[in-house]
């Protein structure tokens, strides 16, 4: 069965990692080495997110843990070598969010709860993390068990997330709950391009490239107000127009804040120019750059931008900063990848 095989592959890893931890090589299999910056970057990260057990917890939201999390995790720990890490959120991840039905994984964990992982639908922002760290974690170190899960993943991805609606190939930000009759509704944050782009390299662009076209034709659609912003959720029907998500908040704001940080990460400034023109637009005025924006009123949030958002400005206005690392999760992973990526 699956599980067994996942099993005693996940033990054979831990003793394969063992040795390799008291080689105590700060060099990879493949002859790449990380940076002292993307060393110092995970330590912090480590430090404040990762729990014995191999969980990140999210700090912001009663300690519980999610897939993107796990994602972000062993995308950071793979940049700084850190292969012991890298196996500990590898091993809970798979132990406590894989399905067995699919190579894809539960949302969310929470610790205080009798069912800890009760909502066994996906996040598919952290499939894609965690199949692009895997894929880079099985070339770094040389190890089978990695590259073979992030092909079950990003398989799993083409076969249950990828849908072809109204035109577009679209991607599901999960497997249930998002696509009806007259609409599917995504995520433009779960664009990850430069994972996308890894994809692309692995497996082809036939396999991708139908994907990765239509979804930059989306994000470049996916514009509202007058500002033009992609906002955190977005509907797409028959329609050649798209339009703000229907029952929910029409805001560029916590979701989309990744938006701009994926583009110019994944080589697509255009993507990411009308949201870096309207943070421009506050930092010529040395305003505060609210939190969110709701595209159709106006309306903008009574609080600033998280220091992780703002990490994410300085990225896409290049500007270097070296504030301290968040306290909270979300906001630490923003800045982290902002710096990372």
């Amino acid at each position: 069965m699956v599980i067994d095989r996942r099993s005693f592959a996940l033990g054979a890893l831990a003793v394969m990692t063992g040795s390799c931890a008291r080689a105590g090589s700060p060099r990879s299999r493949s002859g790449r080495s990380s940076s002292p910056a993307a060393k110092a970057l995970w330590a912090q990260f480590k430090a404040r997110f990762l729990d014995p057990s191999g969980r990140i917890v999210d700090t912001g939201n009663n300690n519980v843990s999610h897939s993107e999390g796990q994602g972000y995790g062993l995308w950071l720990a793979q940049m700084a070598d850190d292969k012991t890490a890298f196996t500990s959120m590898f091993e809970w991840t798979e132990k406590t969010l894989a399905r067995p039905d699919l190579a894809l994984y539960a949302w969310r964990y929470d610790p205080r709860q009798t069912d800890k992982v009760a909502d066994r639908n996906n996040a598919t922002d952290g499939d894609i993390f965690i199949a692009w760290a895997l894929a880079r974690a099985g070339e770094q170190w040389k190890e089978p068990l990695f590259t073979s899960r992030s092909e079950e993943i990003r398989a799993a991805i083409l076969t249950h997330l990828v849908t072809e609606r109204f035109g577009r190939r679209l991607l599901l930000p999960g497997l249930d709950g998002f696509s009806t009759p007259n609409k599917v509704t995504v995520n433009p944050s779960y664009l990850v391009w430069p994972a996308f782009d890894k994809f692309l390299s692995l497996d082809g662009r036939g396999v991708w490239g139908p994907l990765v076209t239509d979804s930059e034709k989306l994000l470049l659609d996916a514009r509202f107000g007058p500002n033009r912003l992609p906002t955190d959720w977005v509907d797409v029907t028959a329609d050649a127009a798209l339009a703000p998500a229907a029952g929910k908040p029409p805001r560029f704001g916590f979701d989309a804040v990744r938006v701009p940080l994926y583009a110019m990460a994944g080589g697509r400034r255009t993507l990411a120019d009308p949201v870096i023109s309207f943070w421009r637009q506050y930092a010529r005025l040395g305003k505060t750059i609210p939190a969110w924006i709701d595209v159709q009123s106006g309306q903008l949030a009574e609080y600033p931008l998280s220091a992780g958002g703002m990490a994410v400005v300085d990225r896409s206005l290049d500007r270097a900063t070296t504030p301290a690392m968040p306290t909270d999760y979300y906001s630490a992973a923003l800045q982290s990848l902002s710096k990372a990526l």
